[in-house]
């Protein structure tokens, strides 16, 4: 059995992060190993929520680990907090990678063109660094254009893709691949670059007029654990936008808070039956 270990927040409440990482990745048949990088009463589009923020927990767990033999098959970060954990996973990249060790980014940070709150345009040179050492990053366009240094657009086209594409293989990944890439009215999807073949990655599907707290999460960690079954990259990242528009779809089933998250426990089975 393969063993990916994901590092990022988890929230008590609300489906994000962790709490979507270790239910995906284990449904798909890994042994899903977790590193909380903060612990959250609730999801942040929650008000007064609390954080703890963990991380005099992280140096001790991976040197517990290392002492113990532990070794990893994927390594699969998402949100870190602050640069200072940024640095430390940086660390753990060199003390976990082995041969075969697969390194997946996912650089959040911002959407919509804007960072979020917390976070600064070191966090973003910094977040650019930790990309560096990765297999496969996936950002989506407001952060490509913040670590590539380049215009954010709203309305834009196939070359402007390919030019935030080439900006991020620049940074250093094998595989660069961009989210939430609509070339077509109505359709969505993913393009991505692989720089050891120079070939181009596109898939888009209908596009739903709908937003969720923790889809970009839904996303990355289907990819992860389709990749551990043994799949390409392009057909992960297929399948991850089929999966997580259909589990869209579902949740538009229930008006009730829709932003509190999308119903993926309902549909883990389809995921399952997918190709």
């Amino acid at each position: 059995m393969k063993r990916v270990l994901t590092i990022q927040d988890i929230s008590c409440l609300g489906k994000c992060s962790l709490t979507i990482a270790l239910p995906v990745i284990s449904a798909l048949g890994s042994e899903t190993v977790i590193l909380p990088t903060a612990l959250l009463s609730t999801h942040t589009m929650f008000k007064n929520f609390t954080c703890k923020d963990l991380s005099d927990q992280i140096d001790p767990i991976a040197a517990h680990w290392k002492s113990e033999g532990v070794a990893f098959d994927a390594i699969y970060t998402g949100y870190l907090g602050s640069i200072g954990q940024i640095d430390q996973v940086r660390r753990l990249f060199d003390m976990f990678r082995g041969k075969d060790t697969l390194i997946v980014v996912d650089p959040v940070m911002a959407d919509n063109g804007k960072l979020y709150p917390a976070f600064d345009m070191d966090y973003v040179k910094k977040n650019a660094e930790l990309c560096a050492g990765a297999d496969i990053i996936v950002p989506n366009i407001t952060e490509a254009a913040l670590m590539t240094g380049m215009e954010y657009r709203e309305e834009y086209d196939d070359e402007y893709i390919r030019e935030l594409l080439a900006g991020l293989d620049s940074l250093g990944a094998k595989v660069s691949v961009l989210t939430g890439v609509s070339l077509k009215k109505g359709q969505t999807g993913v393009m991505g670059y692989d720089r050891a073949t120079g070939e181009y990655y596109v898939y888009q599907n209908r596009r739903i007029d709908a937003s969720y707290h923790g889809t970009g999460d839904l996303f990355s960690s289907t990819c992860v654990g389709e990749m551990m079954k043994g799949r390409s990259w392009r057909d992960a990242m297929r399948i991850a936008a089929d999966y997580t528009a259909h589990t869209i779809e579902v949740t538009l089933q229930d008006g009730d808070k829709p932003w509190y998250g999308v119903d993926f426990e309902a549909t883990l089975p389809d995921l399952m039956a997918m190709e």
